[in-house]
Protein backbone atom coordinates (compact mmCIF):
# COMPACT_ATOMS: atom_id res chain seq x y z
CA UNK A 1 0.00 0.00 0.00
CA UNK A 2 1.31 3.83 -0.91
CA UNK A 3 0.08 7.13 -0.47
CA UNK A 4 0.58 9.55 -1.85
CA UNK A 5 0.29 13.87 -3.34
CA UNK A 6 0.26 13.43 -7.29
CA UNK A 7 0.70 17.03 -8.34
CA UNK A 8 -0.40 17.93 -11.58
CA UNK A 9 -1.75 20.58 -14.29
CA UNK A 10 -5.24 20.56 -12.38
CA UNK A 11 -3.59 20.95 -8.84
CA UNK A 12 -2.47 18.06 -6.08
CA UNK A 13 -4.66 15.13 -5.36
CA UNK A 14 -4.19 12.57 -2.15
CA UNK A 15 -4.06 8.89 -3.39
CA UNK A 16 -3.83 5.76 -2.07
CA UNK A 17 -2.70 2.63 -4.24
CA UNK A 18 -1.97 -1.50 -4.24
CA UNK A 19 0.36 -0.58 -7.17
CA UNK A 20 4.33 -1.03 -5.90
CA UNK A 21 5.62 1.98 -8.18
CA UNK A 22 3.99 5.11 -8.27
CA UNK A 23 5.11 4.83 -12.24
CA UNK A 24 3.61 0.97 -13.38
CA UNK A 25 2.23 1.45 -16.27
CA UNK A 26 -1.39 -0.04 -15.07
CA UNK A 27 -0.62 2.90 -12.62
CA UNK A 28 0.01 6.11 -15.37
CA UNK A 29 -2.77 4.35 -17.32
CA UNK A 30 -5.46 4.83 -14.62
CA UNK A 31 -4.27 8.74 -13.72
CA UNK A 32 -4.45 8.81 -17.72
CA UNK A 33 -7.90 7.71 -17.47
CA UNK A 34 -8.50 10.99 -14.98
CA UNK A 35 -6.81 13.13 -17.35
CA UNK A 36 -3.07 13.42 -15.47
CA UNK A 37 -0.65 12.76 -18.35
CA UNK A 38 2.50 13.90 -16.46
CA UNK A 39 2.41 14.29 -12.96
CA UNK A 40 4.95 14.51 -9.68
CA UNK A 41 4.03 12.53 -7.44
CA UNK A 42 5.34 12.32 -3.23
CA UNK A 43 4.99 9.33 -0.98
CA UNK A 44 3.42 9.78 2.36
CA UNK A 45 3.59 7.50 5.32
CA UNK A 46 0.19 5.41 5.25
CA UNK A 47 0.37 5.75 8.71
CA UNK A 48 0.20 9.66 8.70
CA UNK A 49 -2.50 9.69 5.89
CA UNK A 50 -4.29 7.34 8.04
CA UNK A 51 -4.49 9.45 11.55
CA UNK A 52 -5.17 12.69 9.31
CA UNK A 53 -7.83 11.11 7.33
CA UNK A 54 -9.50 8.60 9.77
CA UNK A 55 -12.58 7.86 8.71
CA UNK A 56 -12.46 9.14 5.29
CA UNK A 57 -9.53 6.62 5.22
CA UNK A 58 -11.25 3.64 6.18
CA UNK A 59 -14.32 4.17 3.79
CA UNK A 60 -11.84 4.25 0.75
CA UNK A 61 -9.92 1.59 2.06
CA UNK A 62 -13.23 -0.33 2.10
CA UNK A 63 -13.54 0.07 -1.50
CA UNK A 64 -9.73 -0.70 -2.41
CA UNK A 65 -9.18 -3.62 -3.70
CA UNK A 66 -6.21 -6.07 -2.60
CA UNK A 67 -4.09 -5.43 -6.08
CA UNK A 68 -3.88 -3.10 -8.91
CA UNK A 69 -6.38 0.04 -7.81
CA UNK A 70 -5.93 3.41 -6.83
CA UNK A 71 -8.40 5.44 -5.15
CA UNK A 72 -8.44 9.05 -4.76
CA UNK A 73 -8.53 10.10 -1.06
CA UNK A 74 -8.88 14.10 -1.52
CA UNK A 75 -8.59 16.22 -4.61
CA UNK A 76 -8.81 19.30 -2.50
CA UNK A 77 -5.19 21.10 -3.13
CA UNK A 78 -5.89 23.51 -0.02
CA UNK A 79 -6.17 20.50 2.54
CA UNK A 80 -3.95 17.95 1.65
CA UNK A 81 -1.00 21.07 1.83
CA UNK A 82 -2.18 21.84 5.04
CA UNK A 83 -2.55 18.16 6.26
CA UNK A 84 0.89 17.56 5.15
CA UNK A 85 4.71 19.09 6.31
CA UNK A 86 6.85 18.89 3.34
CA UNK A 87 9.37 17.19 5.58
CA UNK A 88 7.35 14.64 5.59
CA UNK A 89 7.14 13.60 1.84
CA UNK A 90 9.67 11.25 0.46
CA UNK A 91 11.02 11.97 -2.92
CA UNK A 92 9.50 13.71 -5.98
CA UNK A 93 9.14 11.27 -8.55
CA UNK A 94 8.32 13.27 -12.02
CA UNK A 95 6.62 11.38 -14.39
CA UNK A 96 6.17 12.40 -18.62
CA UNK A 97 5.59 10.24 -21.03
Amino acid sequence: MKSAIVFSGTGPILILTTYESLTHPAFVKKLAAKGINKFVAVELPVEKVKQKYADNFNIVMEDLHQTDDLRVLDYNGHSIMNAFSMKEWGRPIPYEP
